[in-house]
């Protein structure tokens, strides 16, 4: 998880398994550049723009890109530990470029305007951790109304179908409180390797997304779940008894931070997997 130091252990892991090269772990690396994700099938032309949202703890600096015509269902993305950067507008645009209009924010913007690490996703996590830190239930659910009121007053934007949040890393809990706040609008949550889903305390994130009427997609890293094995069956078992769809699955041979595309630890084909359930998801529930 993001509060964990141990990202340069699941990097050699990686490596071991020839997995990612320590060419490929550098490249992607330097300056927060990301390597090139896939392109879209039948893409649709996009608008994309940096935007500010207010809040009620301030101005937030995101990046908003969508159909260039038409409206389409909205999606608010919550970034990992490193915050936004030019590897989630990639991923942000990717999105759009798939039929939905997409936030992607910065978490972090009571401390500073992105980027917020200096150098990108190899920015040592303990440099970060007091931004993170800085974050509790209350500034999630705050944000979350705020970024989906503001998603809900575009003109790309479909308001008669439901909104989609996805997360990753702290993303996740984030993404699931998300749905918590705003449950008559959010239809579908997705977390990647998400960290702190399952606490044993009364505002555990994934009891207070049990609460909600949304569709669930959690992919969760292999070497999370080495650590937290009992964590997954806690989720199907929370979500079968809530009577919500759940798909819950750990994805083997991933390390901690497997989806975005400048992770040292980023792998393709898992994250293609992910991004395919992904858009599964959004096509059910958002449709």
């Amino acid at each position: 998880m993001c509060d964990q130091d141990h990202f340069e252990d699941d990097r050699q892991q990686y490596e071991a398994l020839g997995l990612v090269t320590r060419k490929q772990f550098g490249i992607m690396l330097g300056a927060g550049i990301a390597m090139m994700l896939p392109q879209v099938a039948n893409a649709v032309t996009v608008t994309e723009s940096d935007v500010s949202v207010k809040t009620p703890d301030g101005t937030a600096d995101c990046y908003f890109v969508h159909p260039a015509s038409g409206t389409a269902p909205g999606v608010l993305v919550w970034p990992d530990i490193f915050g936004l950067r030019p590897a989630f507008r990639q991923m942000g645009k990717r999105l759009a470029e798939s039929g939905y209009s997409v936030l992607v924010v910065n978490p972090f913007y009571r401390k500073q305007p992105a980027p917020t690490a200096s150098k990108g996703a190899a920015t040592p996590i303990q440099e970060l951790l007091p931004l993170a830190q800085a974050l509790n239930e209350t500034t999630h659910m705050t944000d979350a109304k705020a970024f989906i009121g503001w998603l809900d007053q575009q003109s790309s934007v479909a308001k008669n179908r439901k909104v989609g949040t996805q997360g990753y890393c702290m993303g996740g809990p984030i993404a699931f409180r998300t749905a918590a706040a705003v449950p008559d609008r959010v239809g579908a949550v997705g977390s990647f390797h998400g960290g702190g889903l399952v606490t044993d305390m009364p505002n555990s994130p994934h009891l207070q997304a049990a609460k909600t009427k949304a569709q669930f997609l959690i992919a969760i890293a292999a070497n999370d779940d080495m650590r937290s094995p009992n964590e997954k069956t806690v989720l199907k078992e929370t979500f079968a008894k809530a009577n919500l769809p759940a798909e819950i699955e750990v994805y083997t041979g991933s390390a901690h931070g497997w989806c975005p595309p400048d992770s040292g630890v980023y792998s393709e084909p898992l994250a293609e997997k992910a991004w395919s359930r992904l858009l599964a998801l959004y096509g059910k529930a958002l449709a």
